[in-house]
């Protein structure tokens, strides 16, 4: 694959949790595509679907039988991955002051790991809170953590089960399996 094509699918696959993440949050300013509470989580829309696209292109799939098959398994990892890097770096721009978490209006539900990184953000903004209640808060957070990590591999074990390895090699250059 020459570098032309190989550089643009790297940096694709390395920005697309972060860009479902942030797709996932502004879905509040009517429809811009699939809202839903589809298998792969709430909002995404067009991007998530234009990746598929792409996913579904590079592994060569014309059946529709069998890319639905496959996507039945990539959907739960690619909601496990969103999971269980929620709460790192993005979490620290998305709270406090101004950011979306702060004011209550994203209805969407949370994820075990976004709940417990706000609860520790909203701990760590308190600046009286007790280091007993700043420990608590990050035990949580990285029990929430460890336990997403933990379904994201069982997911991905589940995929990589059925899939060809030209499939497999192009879900590895997604960053969606190891």
């Amino acid at each position: 694959m020459s570098r032309r094509i190989l550089v643009p699918l790297l940096l694709a696959a390395l920005m697309v949790p972060f860009a479902v993440a942030q797709d996932a949050g502004n879905n509040q300013q009517g429809d811009r595509g699939n809202r839903g509470g589809g298998p792969g989580g709430p909002g995404g829309g067009d991007f998530r679907q234009r990746i598929l696209d792409n996913i579904k292109e590079q592994m060569g799939v014309t059946n529709d039988d069998e890319w639905k098959v496959i996507q039945a398994k990539l959907d739960p990892v690619m909601q496990k991955r969103t999971e269980a890097q929620a709460g790192g770096m993005m979490g620290m721009f998305r709270g406090g002051r101004g950011g979306r978490d702060g004011g209550g209006d994203d209805n969407r539900p949370r994820s075990a790991v976004e709940t417990a990184s706000r609860d520790l953000r909203t701990t760590l903004e308190n600046k009286s809170a007790s280091e007993d209640d700043i420990k608590a808060k990050l035990t949580a957070f990285r029990e929430a953590r460890d336990k997403a990590r933990t379904e994201l591999a069982a997911a991905q074990k589940d995929l990589k089960e059925i899939l060809m390895p030209r499939q497999e090699a192009v879900l590895v250059q997604y960053g969606m399996i190891e």
